[in-house]
């Protein structure tokens, strides 16, 4: 597993109530929900490259 690097985020209380529930709500953690969304617009600003699929499909 790839190590990750810790940082303090500081968040309003209401931001953070509603990343709560919108991770709660797709079955993610808090901090899940943060690296998703921070990841979809990595890839949408085009800075990250998507990862290739491979044929193997047993994870």
């Amino acid at each position: 597993m790839t190590k990750k690097k810790s940082f303090v985020l500081r968040l309003s209380p209401e931001m953070f109530k509603k990343l709560e529930k919108w991770a709660v709500d797709e079955f993610r953690s808090t901090n899940g929900q943060i690296e998703w969304i921070l990841n979809k617009a990595l890839k949408e600003a085009g800075r990250l490259k998507e990862e290739k699929k491979s044929d193997d499909h047993s994870e």
